[in-house]
């Protein structure tokens, strides 16, 4: 197991093909992304969005190619490394995922003390320094059901940040909310980038692209194209 060296790219992906069950998504994919970069994942619904993702987080196993991401070789991952591998990610899904039987503070604790956290004061200041981050601090009591689908993305953005990962992989973040709470999750994800830390945000959402412009990578007939200037 290896870690990530800071003059590396967080994701160099090379001749890399991604299957899910079996069928070829994507063929012979070539993406780097570089600390700080935030990045648009676009294409249709069945491009192979998730799927690359996936890959990237090692859920999916890689057939073909080479891939190292966040200082970890994907082809030569172990199962037992792969939890070590997404502590140094954040993934935010788009039905916010969070334990519906427990309250904003309980989902966090319960993800730090499922990866090893055991100081409870210290639990408690990382719980609320990644509430202070997305604005919601004021809402430690309160249970997932009382929250607006926007807040929710946020607490599940929160959730992202508790173990202070390199890269943040967000699938269609956006999906599931109206277009004011849409804005502020990409403004929220665009201070994230800012911040020092590598975004990668999957939609479909082209009025988020023209509006809050990052470098585009597109999901295209089995293949991708990565663009290094604004999306047009």
């Amino acid at each position: 197991m290896t870690e990530a060296v800071s003059n590396k790219p967080i994701i160099d992906l090379k001749g890399v093909s991604v299957f899910q069950k079996n069928k070829l998504v994507l063929a012979n994919v070539n993406l780097r992304v570089n600390q700080n970069d935030f990045v648009y994942l676009i294409g249709k619904t069945g491009s192979g969005k998730s799927s690359l993702l996936k890959l990237i987080y090692a859920d999916l196993p890689l057939e073909t190619g080479s891939a190292q991401v966040c200082g970890f070789d994907i082809k030569k991952i172990k199962r037992k490394e792969i939890p070590f591998l997404r502590r140094k990610l954040g993934i935010v899904f788009q039905d916010f995922q969070l334990l519906a039987d427990r309250t904003v503070e309980e989902n966090l604790k319960f993800v730090l003390k499922a990866t090893g956290w055991k100081d409870k004061a210290k639990i408690n200041q990382q719980v609320s320094a990644v509430l202070d981050a997305v604005g919601l601090l004021t809402k430690l009591t309160v249970m997932p059901h009382r929250l607006s689908g926007g807040e929710q993305q946020k607490i599940a953005i929160a959730r992202a940040l508790l173990n202070q990962p390199d890269l943040i992989l967000a699938d269609e973040p956006t999906g599931n909310l109206d277009p004011g709470a849409s804005n502020e999750i990409v403004r929220l994800l665009l201070r994230i980038s800012e911040s020092g830390k590598t975004v990668i945000m999957a939609t479909h959402n082209y009025n988020l692209i023209h509006k809050f412009p990052g470098q585009v990578v597109k999901c295209e007939e089995g293949s991708i194209i990565q663009s290094a200037n604004k999306f047009d």
